[in-house]
């Protein structure tokens, strides 16, 4: 039986299923940081947003494996009966990638939307409503990318850029506080990140030039504890790099992608988007620190320890805010990040430094890195007016959504794209509220292909590709099964042998993919669990033009019961 009710002018409603509603039990209760730190020792869960702090979005889970794959089928599909239209030029996107805590799932929608499910069946334990004012301004979706779960709360941003605490047995909100200025066109997408006793969150909306920071709250309280501002005021280090006058105040720089963690070093990894305005360097010369970074910063205080900047001056709309995921090799401590601009790199995390950049796209004529990391600009809208063309275009040769690495393989997977733009500059004087873009862009949709991809991260060589004629934009998922998982834009979600790139599995869900699918196990059963839905303009090209925009819902995959 459901029951409905109002309170704040937050729609609720709560399940009355035996032994879900009350004083939180335990499992739920006693997830603290300590159990996250070890969170790939419970496999039967996904306790945190890629799995656990190292960001491989890797299961030991191997129920599900290359010999029986393709016996898979639907066990539930859960239907969010939520409209997902919104004001602006894009409408919406299911992007979360779902939590699992001992057989109850959380997971987050548009529009302010948080739904608590039975992990088993699919049934709705309690959903919760954040009433977002309609005039928002957003830039590319009305998207939430998921929530993060401790000491019986689920946690959760909203569109206006504020960060609530939910009770995670009732949906009730426990606290709520803002982070942002929605007058100024913040907002907020990233999914949180609890470390130790606080929840770390980062602002979205630099293509209205705003000021890009990183936040932290007690999970307890919502006590603001630190804020980061990603871009440095005059005086601060890294301020040499913008211009005198007013650049830095609207320089963008926002973590809208979840970062990493690791607890040994201390150290978060947060990824920064592109400066404002896109494309138009004339009014911002210089490097234009941090954007287009990897930050390490120390989660005691927000101190940003180190940084590497994937693309200094950014004049491509090559946000570098996608996941820096942590892997040892040869007894060092390394991160990888497929960026943007084509190139995959390999990252001491300890300190920075560059061990290895090679390209991951067939086709980069923006400019070129070398192999020490030298950054040559080649292709770029220089003159007020003029067209130019170029690959990858801003949707970037990875979006995102995020890659995987494999452990027992030691290879990563990538969602590769290969679409280009044409792109012409259009100076905008800058007006706060109100789109501070560059350039005009037209995505080349009658040249693009896509693929899901293996690399070796010790030589940058790609293993093997599977090959789209369209460009691959969901995430990756990697399991203890030898397989890789991840959905194509025109709704097949379909499962490779991790080794061979073998396609061994595909179902079509009749929904495009762009989120984050996930694994767990709820008495012994293997679930592969994937949101899809999306519609309309996301990121730079037409989902609809791809096929399968229709609407959307939450598959849970497993094998046969017998």
């Amino acid at each position: 039986m459901m029951t409905e009710y109002v309170q704040a002018g937050h729609a609720v409603s709560q399940s009355s299923l035996s032994g879900l509603v009350g004083s939180a039990p335990p499992v739920v209760q006693d997830v603290t940081y300590e159990r996250i730190l070890d969170a790939r020792s419970e496999p039967q869960n996904w306790l945190t947003y890629y799995g656990a702090y190292d960001g491989q979005r890797y299961s030991p889970l191997d129920q599900i494996n290359t010999e029986n794959v393709h016996r898979l089928v639907p066990a539930w599909v859960f239907q969010s009966g939520s409209a997902g239209m919104h004001a602006g030029p894009s409408t919406y996107s299911f992007e979360a990638a779902p939590i699992v805590v001992d057989g109850v799932m959380y997971v987050s929608g548009w529009d302010g939307w948080v739904w608590s499910i039975d992990a088993r069946t699919g049934q709705e334990l309690w959903r919760y409503k954040h009433e977002v004012p309609y005039d928002t301004s957003l830039c590319c979706g009305n998207v939430n990318r998921g929530v993060a779960v401790a000491k019986g709360k689920v946690f959760v941003v909203t569109l206006n850029a504020h960060v609530i605490a939910l009770d995670a047995v009732t949906g009730k909100c426990l606290w709520d506080s803002i982070y942002g200025d929605v007058r100024a066109g913040e907002s907020a997408t990233v999914a949180p990140l609890v470390v130790k006793d606080m929840v770390v969150v980062g602002s979205s909306g630099g293509e209205f030039g705003v000021r890009g920071h990183l936040d932290a709250f007690d999970l307890e309280t919502g006590r603001h504890v630190w804020r980061t501002y990603t871009i440095p005021k005059p005086g601060e280090p890294g301020s040499e790099t913008w211009p005198e006058g007013p650049a830095w105040t609207r320089g963008g720089g926002n973590c809208w992608v979840t970062g990493t963690f690791d607890p040994e070093l201390n150290l978060m990894y947060w990824g920064t988007g592109n400066p404002a305005p896109d494309f138009d360097g004339g009014v911002r010369e210089g490097d234009n620190l941090y954007t287009d970074s990897v930050i390490a910063v120390d989660p005691d205080n927000g101190e940003i320890r180190w940084h590497y900047q994937y693309n200094p001056h950014d004049l491509w709309d090559y946000d570098s805010t996608m996941e820096n995921i942590l892997f040892d090799q040869d007894g060092r401590k390394l991160l990888g990040h497929f960026d943007k601009n084509g190139y995959f790199f390999v990252l001491d995390r300890t300190n920075g430094e560059l061990v290895r950049v090679v390209p991951f796209v067939d086709r980069v004529t923006w400019g070129e890195i070398d192999s020490n990391g030298k950054v040559t600009p080649k292709v770029f809208p220089d003159k007020e007016g003029d067209e130019v063309h170029f690959w990858p275009g801003p949707a970037g040769g990875k979006e995102w959504t995020h890659a995987a690495y494999s452990p027992r393989t030691q290879l990563f997977y990538a969602p590769v794209q290969d679409v280009g733009a044409m792109v012409t500059r259009r100076r905008r004087e800058f007006k706060e509220s109100i789109p501070y873009w560059g350039a005009s862009v037209t995505v080349d949709s009658d040249d693009m292909a896509g693929s899901v991809s293996a690399f070796d991260p010790s030589t940058g060589r790609e293993v093997w590709r599977w090959s789209n004629d369209v460009p691959m934009c969901g995430s990756v998922l990697a399991t203890g099964g030898d397989l890789v998982f991840t959905g194509e834009p025109t709704g097949e979600f379909n499962a490779y042998d991790a080794r061979s790139g073998e396609l061994l599995w595909q179902f079509q869900t009749g929904c495009g993919h762009h989120s984050s699918p996930t694994t767990y196990s709820v008495d012994g059963r293997q679930y592969i669990a994937v949101p899809v839905g999306w519609g309309s303009w996301v990121e730079g090209f037409l989902p609809g033009m791809l096929g399968a925009p229709h609407g959307d819902a939450l598959f849970a995959f497993a094998l046969p019961q017998e």
